[in-house]
């Protein structure tokens, strides 16, 4: 009696010897010399696309071995790969992926460029307050912080920070200032729009971040020792004990 595999569409099919013994035990072994799954089509060139105009339907579709509940992978019969890609269409589909790619590249990297440059030429504004106003505000934020933080965690609610600030240090109180003064030049994060990941994006990141910082140290020098260690901490990750 001939084994069927299961194509994408639900529907059985009859199969040869070969597909026989990939039914009854053999399977993923013989998959791998045979077939090739997406990450090894991206890794011959292929993009999604081109797999849906030339390929179509994969050939077998395996039950992911690591989460089995996640969709099967697509495997394309190896053969078949290599006829495609021997054909002029693929050519023809492939440098058109090729321009494609080359175009988004490069619109990229205009991109970041404005974005850098509009970083660099914004002002920033940060809010001038009176030293008792500020740390008033910056103790409220504090609160509604560790409140969220809290319901988040379903735990009990901390100490207010109002009663903390009373016995608070100063460089705790210069963090809840210089960190309330941020979280109102959040803003200024809307310059990263049209910015995705990679290094472009850090690159950005840092600049705004440099920026900010040095914004509230020209408005608050008092603050400015807390503005370099938080920079410090986020660039260089927090000193070794």
């Amino acid at each position: 009696m001939a084994a069927h595999e299961t194509n994408e569409s639900g529907q059985g099919r009859e199969q040869g010897p070969e597909q026989a013994r990939d039914a009854e035990g053999d399977g993923d072994a013989y998959a791998a010399r045979t077939h090739l799954s997406a990450a090894g089509l991206r890794a011959r060139g292929w993009t999604a696309g081109m797999v849906r105009q030339l390929l179509g339907e994969p050939d077998l579709l395996r039950v992911n071995p690591h989460f089995r509940a996640a969709p099967r992978i697509r495997l394309y019969y190896v053969e078949r790969v290599e006829a495609a890609e021997r054909s002029e269409q693929f050519r023809a589909v492939a440098a058109a992926a090729a321009r494609r790619s080359a175009a988004a590249r490069v619109a990229a990297r205009r991109r970041r460029r404005e974005v850098l440059a509009r970083i660099t030429a914004e002002p920033i504004d940060v809010p001038r307050l009176a030293p008792h106003k500020l740390a008033t505000l910056a103790v409220e934020h504090r609160d509604r912080l560790d409140e969220e933080q809290a319901y988040q965690r379903r735990g009990p609610l901390p100490e207010a920070a109002a009663a903390r600030g009373g016995s608070a240090d100063a460089t705790g109180l210069d963090r809840w200032q210089v960190d309330y003064l941020r979280h109102r030049l959040a803003r200024y994060d809307e310059l990263l729009s049209g910015l995705h990941g990679g290094t472009g994006r850090v690159a950005a990141e840092e600049l705004l971040r440099r920026r900010v910082y040095a914004a509230i140290s020209e408005a608050y020098p008092l603050l400015a020792q807390e503005c370099e260690r938080q920079l410090s901490e986020r660039e260089c990750g927090p000193p070794q004990e």
